[in-house]
């Protein structure tokens, strides 16, 4: 560290009456033409940006769809089967069968945190997703041998052990490869895995039961097990050859791309995206997650948001309702899913271009609760409304895209707090997996009203958090301002933030405070 960088730690950014002239920041003009190169990337960066981004998405984004489509169709083939058979094969009455549902969410809820936790310390994302997409893989395939209530609840709960790894685990990682600007359209892309699995997984499904129902002495829902857990297993096997760790590691970029790969990242969280001393702790970064208020905040709305979509382990039992068999239900499943899979990207392209969170977290949950309302209250024998109301009631996925994307922009950094937060957020959302099943009670069909009340109720809560976190972070902002003015004095933690990123890019200390200038979150 040179004498002006320890003059300005001694005596803090902005006393100028301490520092000689060449050390004032934001008086120097060598000093801003030397920020303004480095807090924005050249012509040539910028053609090999592009490059960058290209890769990037031609290699990681169809992989980890691609696993979120297996993730979730192993998931939730469980209301499929019980279409197909399970539920009567195995003697489950209703409280059974919503327990089965529960279950799996109580391992994934467990295993959340530490899961995060070894990521953090392993730093091979392709192994370690890999592993486990071919662990849930085994356990659904296993899944088709149950007999029992208690075969059926221990594969459940197995199931949810070692999926819990891969959602938190891959928007950490997607947090490593896209500027908070790229983000929301990217993490809409990945969760289209999730609608895909909703579409196809039933279409699988009723294809199954149609056709290989007894197929070689087994009932169809076994076959539905056995077939979708061997192709994630192969998935599984995939991850591990294809998908790239991070950019300084992965062999396929040039040197001048992964310089790029940093620095846009380093720029686009106005400090390096690297953790203190290069490898923070999880207990440091877990005490910083959990001072942050942004965390619970947006815990609590990713709750309120997963529980009001609790309906999509339903869905095939809502279309049911439509007086059609059992296939034909399975089918009707697809329409909704395919719909709003499409109109997802277009929504989280219009809230990237806009550069909003707000809004485009908001009107989805309006739309849902209309579709709730049309669904509770619609005669069973208007076919055409009901079944719109299902369409309807798909939008509050649209804002799945907005939330996972406005998380990784409200906590950019450092990487450990990042890891810690998106795993604590994910284990509260999806706690809410443990209780709504319960809320779809026996003689409420066909209309649900109780369980769609409360669904009513989750989005207003989710909606009432987006509100509040809209005012903080719009207060932060303006803390943000107020620190551009070159006479604030920084404490010691912005200090040190100071100094990663003067270390990061080989820059003094007065030219990285530059650099910082211009950095707000999204609101």
């Amino acid at each position: 560290m040179d004498s002006s960088e320890n003059d300005i730690e001694k005596h803090h950014i902005g006393h100028r009456d301490s520092l000689h002239d060449h050390e004032i920041i934001g008086h120097n003009e060598a000093t801003k033409e030397q920020a303004m190169h480095h807090g924005h990337l050249s012509e040539q960066e910028l053609i090999d940006e592009k490059k960058l981004r290209r890769k990037i998405d031609g290699t990681i984004m169809p992989m980890v769809v691609l696993v979120y489509l297996m993730n979730y169709i192993d998931r939730n083939n469980y209301p499929a089967a019980k279409l197909s058979g399970l539920q009567d094969d195995l003697g489950l009455d209703d409280k059974q069968f919503q327990t089965g549902l529960s279950i799996l969410f109580v391992g994934y809820v467990l295993m959340q945190v530490p899961s995060n936790m070894f990521l953090n310390y392993c730093g091979r994302p392709s192994y370690y997703l890999g592993f486990w997409t071919i662990a849930w893989g085994l356990v659904s395939l296993l899944t088709s041998q149950v007999t029992s209530f208690g075969g059926i609840i221990a594969c459940r709960f197995i199931l949810g052990f070692v999926e819990a790894p891969f959602f938190a685990g891959v928007l950490f990682y997607l947090s490593k490869w896209y500027t908070k600007s790229e983000l929301n359209l990217r993490m809409s892309i990945f969760y289209s895995g999730s609608l895909l699995a909703g579409a196809f997984g039933n279409l699988i499904a009723g294809g199954i039961l149609s056709g290989l129902d007894n197929a070689m002495g087994m009932r169809a829902w076994k076959w539905l097990y056995i077939l979708e857990g061997s192709i994630t297993i192969a998935v599984g096997i995939l991850v591990v050859v294809v998908l790239p760790d991070f950019p300084d590691t992965w062999k396929k970029l040039s040197p001048e791309l992964k310089r790029v790969a940093n620095r846009r990242m380093a720029i686009d969280g106005a400090e390096a995206d690297v953790d203190t001393g290069g490898n923070m702790s999880y207990l440091q970064g877990a005490k910083l997650a959990f001072a942050d208020p942004k965390t619970y905040l947006l815990a609590i709305m990713y709750h309120a948001i997963v529980g009001a979509t609790g309906f999509q382990n339903f869905f095939p039992t809502l279309t049911d309702t439509l007086g059609y068999d059992h296939v034909i239900s399975l089918l009707l499943v697809a329409p909704p899913y395919i719909f709003i899979m499409v109109y997802a990207l277009g929504h989280s392209i219009a809230s990237d271009k806009i550069g909003n969170r707000f809004w485009f977290f908001i009107y989805p949950l309006i739309v849902c609760t209309i579709g709730c309302l049309v669904f509770m209250f619609v005669p069973q024998g208007n076919f055409g409304g009901r079944y719109f109301s299902l369409f309807l009631l798909n939008f509050a996925f649209a804002s799945f895209g907005t939330i996972y994307a406005w998380i990784s922009n409200a906590i950019p950094r450092p990487p450990a707090k990042r890891t810690v937060a998106l795993a604590f957020m994910n284990s509260i959302g999806n706690m809410a997996s443990i209780w709504t099943p319960y809320t779809y009670i026996d003689g409420s069909e066909p209309y649900y009203r109780p369980a769609l009340g409360v669904v009513i109720g989750l989005l207003v809560v989710s909606a009432t958090g987006a509100c509040i976190l809209r005012f903080l972070l719009i207060k932060m902002n303006r803390e943000l301002e107020r620190l551009e003015n070159e006479d604030v004095e920084l404490d010691e933690k912005e200090l040190a933030k100071l100094r990663k990123t003067a270390e990061f890019e080989q820059i003094d200390m007065a030219t990285a405070r530059q650099l910082q200038k211009g950095y707000r979150y999204i609101i």
